[in-house]
């Protein structure tokens, strides 16, 4: 096997930790709010925590890694992470979770950014795609996993033992990454001259550390057109990760049985639409050039994506909506690689760094999803009125992704001046 499908598998263990730790508060829903006895605002505040804490670390942890490599930065989140993973048990008030829900994402913040990094600099760039796809793939087995594992352990061991396994388990991660690792395809041994070729052959980043030309980067107008893209399409995935299994249960009228095996359905369904999207994507790029198959891809996964959601919320049929939703996610996501690989290709050789104001913008955007959902609900006591303002955005999103153009980033020859 090569050394990078390697480094891509330990990326995709460490995607299924992160996602099965965000998901966990979600599923663990009942059993806290029944405890600390949390109202539905209060709710939006603890899911919104992490959120807003991801966003406003995200570009230090990206750029950290691109000025300092990947494999420290990637073991202190992990530890982190870990630690206020397993901290979440120990809360026994409103404030104190929300207080380690933001500690935990200060510590998970720039996960996927330095995976990026990782990618860039141990892949071809014609593979990004699809080792995206794979990495996102693995994010959304994760989610899938966290309702079907982690509703019946709650129910032997309670909502707090789910949050010290899932710190351990992350620890664990850390170590192994920290002992095999290295940052760059030239110091990890057993790579073979032949795929070290093949790797420099097909890369655009240097393997040298340099510092980061953030006015150039901030003066890319099509730049900023996918930072916008991303924030509106960020309110659908968020409204996944956190209200989703929340609205299957006091929305849809889901039981909490029920909910723990359907509400894993989409994320199975997200995960093949990533395996699907890299390969989909790699292909057009081939056939049509970067810049259309990555605006083919885009716009139209989230205006399908948008009018499912917008179903979601009109039907009430558990059938349905069990298989609109899940459809919904998988279209959502099929479009994630190409979304990344576009982003990469703004960024070139400061893909992490490029990446993390991105996935910055979509955190900002998950927060406010995840914050304004509960306050509309407890306004109205309607859980599809929120669930129609986030289709809304997901389609603003198609709309601007259909507009950028990723051939002009940090390495077109008139970046700043021509646009």
């Amino acid at each position: 096997m090569k050394k990078r499908n390697a480094v891509l598998a330990l990326l995709c263990g460490v995607s299924v930790i992160i996602f099965m730790d965000r998901l966990a508060i979600a599923v663990a829903e009942p059993g806290i709010r029944a405890d600390l006895k949390l109202s539905p605002e209060q709710w939006g505040w603890v899911l919104s925590a992490y959120v807003l804490s991801n966003a406003l670390f995200e570009i230090p942890s990206g750029a950290r890694g691109d000025r300092r490599g990947h494999r420290s930065e990637l073991t202190r989140i992990a530890v982190w992470w870990s630690a206020f993973t397993a901290a979440t048990g120990w809360c026994r008030s409103f404030f104190q979770m929300v207080g380690a829900r933001f500690l935990f994402g200060v510590g998970a913040a720039g996960a996927y950014p330095n995976a990026a990094g990782v990618v860039s600099r141990w892949f071809p760039e014609k593979e990004h795609a699809r080792a995206q796809g794979f990495i996102w793939a693995a994010s959304r087995l994760g989610a899938a996993l966290a309702p079907l594992l982690l509703v019946p352990l709650e129910r032997v061991w309670g909502w707090k033992a789910i949050f010290w396994l899932l710190g351990g388990l992350g620890a664990l991660w850390a170590v192994a990454w920290r002992q095999w690792f290295r940052d760059t395809p030239e110091e990890m041994e057993g790579v073979s001259s032949g795929e070290l070729e093949e790797i420099r052959a097909g890369r655009k980043t240097k393997t040298t550390h340099e510092e980061i030309p953030w006015k150039r980067l901030l003066a890319l107008p099509q730049f900023w057109l996918i930072v916008a893209a991303y924030f509106c399409y960020a309110w659908g995935s968020w409204f996944f990760f956190g209200w989703f299994t929340t609205w299957l249960t006091q929305g849809a009228g889901f039981t909490l049985g029920e909910m723990g095996i359907f509400a894993s359905f989409p994320f199975v369904m997200a995960m093949l639409g990533n395996l699907v999207g890299g390969s989909l994507s790699e292909r057009l790029v081939m056939r049509l050039g970067a810049v259309r198959a990555y605006r083919l891809v885009t716009s139209v996964c989230l205006a399908v994506g948008a009018m499912l959601l917008l179903e979601m919320s009109l039907v009430r049929s558990h059938v349905a909506i069990v298989a609109i939703s899940s459809v919904a996610f998988g279209v959502m996501d099929l479009m994630l690689p190409a979304a990344w690989a576009m982003c990469m290709g703004l960024g070139g050789k400061f893909g992490g760094t490029a990446t993390a104001v991105m996935n910055t913008s979509g955190n900002l955007g998950g927060w406010l999803c995840a914050l304004l959902f509960g306050y509309v609900v407890k306004a109205t006591g309607n859980y599809n009125l929120p669930l129609r303002v986030v289709a809304g955005m997901v389609l603003v999103a198609a709309a601007l992704f259909a507009r950028v153009d990723c051939s002009r980033g940090l390495e077109y020859p008139q970046a700043v001046s021509s646009e």
